[in-house]
């Protein structure tokens, strides 16, 4: 139930908690700064949306459409009626009035995504429908329609092609190098508009614990009663600032092929947010509106997306992003830390005077 009183009846299962609703919202509100200021520009571009749907003709979102429909489950009142009842005030919560269609696939694996260019269409595995509660599923669900909402499902296709195409030209050494680094610029947009739909999914669910939760099944499997959300959170705080250079390096290359980010990283950016103060002010009603999209300004939103990777090194604990922070400052020690070889970067150097192993425990 939403906060002024509507309600879809019709299966029991359904929490029926009051939800605040964003009438007119702007994806703006929720979205990553690095992803919106890609969409800022890529709105802005004249006859850009034509262009797309041109394409649709090359692309197999035809195929995909009927795949779906013709070895899937789709969802509706008498198909997973408690899915659809979620996508029905997942599209009435965030204002999406035309509610895609969403099916249900047969696949062990817990995944969801957003696809297609004319019109977005939304698939969940029965994996994920098996391992996650109900609270669980419904950010899941506002995920997926934050993505159609903020457009993500034509980038999506085009990823799923380019990628295809890619395995297909890779006989050609000029040629596959040229659409694998369009595929890595994708993979690196993707993986930001991944945390927006997280956003989206929590306003929906208005329950940053089963957000937690969904995440952390995920990586973890059904075994709630052995895994904790603050300890699950730790992972990422170690992630983030274990290793020396060469894990660093490690981290980049494990995360380029990907997607997604990984799910610690995701549990630990949307907690940020949650507890940040633009989530806040969505929360009180205080929000950009589609009806100004407009207007929205492609140098601010860039100027927003470089603060934002900006801060995001400055305030990171990985021993390459402290390098990079340190040749930015002009460090004064930084010539005996690269002496020291990588372990240098692991922790900072002993203070004058101290002897080796000494000091208080």
């Amino acid at each position: 139930m939403s906060d002024d009183g509507h309600q879809h009846t019709g299966h029991e299962r359904v929490p029926s908690r009051q939800r605040r609703r964003f009438p007119g919202i702007s994806t703006r509100a929720y979205e990553h700064p690095a992803d919106r200021s890609a969409l800022v520009a890529l709105r802005k571009l004249s006859g850009f949306d034509t262009v797309f749907k041109a394409l649709s003709g090359l692309l197999p979102e035809r195929s995909l459409r009927l795949l779906f429909l013709s070895d899937s489950v789709r969802v509706s009142e008498r198909q997973f009626s408690h899915l659809h009842d979620m996508l029905l005030d997942a599209c009435y919560i965030l204002d999406l009035q035309k509610v895609p269609p969403m099916y249900v696939t047969q696949d062990p694996q817990p995944t969801a995504m957003c696809i297609g260019l004319d019109e977005p269409i939304i698939v969940v595995s029965t994996g994920l429908v098996e391992l996650l509660d109900e609270e669980e599923m419904r950010a899941v669900v506002g995920h997926e329609v934050g993505h159609a909402l903020s457009g993500h499902s034509v980038y999506r296709t085009i990823l799923l092609f380019l990628t295809s195409l890619a395995l297909k030209v890779a006989w050609i050494p000029l040629g596959n190098l040229a659409i694998m680094a369009i595929v890595t610029a994708l993979r690196e947009w993707f993986r930001k508009s991944e945390l927006s739909a997280d956003r989206a999914g929590l306003l929906v669910g208005q329950d940053v614990r089963a957000s937690m939760r969904g995440l952390m099944k995920i990586a973890g499997g059904n075994h709630l009663h052995e895994m904790n959300v603050d300890a699950f959170l730790e992972q990422a705080e170690e992630y983030d600032s274990g290793g020396d250079l060469r894990d660093s390096v490690l981290k980049i290359l494990n995360v380029l092929p990907r997607s997604h980010p990984f799910t610690t990283v995701r549990a630990a950016e949307l907690k940020k947010w949650a507890e940040s103060r633009d989530h806040q002010r969505i929360m009180d009603g205080h929000y950009p509106r589609r009806s100004e999209d407009g207007d929205a300004s492609v140098s601010d939103s860039f100027r927003e997306s470089a603060a934002s990777y900006a801060s995001d090194v400055k305030t990171s604990k990985d021993p390459l992003m402290k390098l990079v922070t340190d040749l930015a400052g002009g460090a004064g020690d930084l010539g005996g830390r690269v002496r020291r070889g990588f372990d240098g970067f692991r922790s900072p150097p002993p203070a004058k005077g101290d002897a080796p192993g000494g000091g208080e425990e």
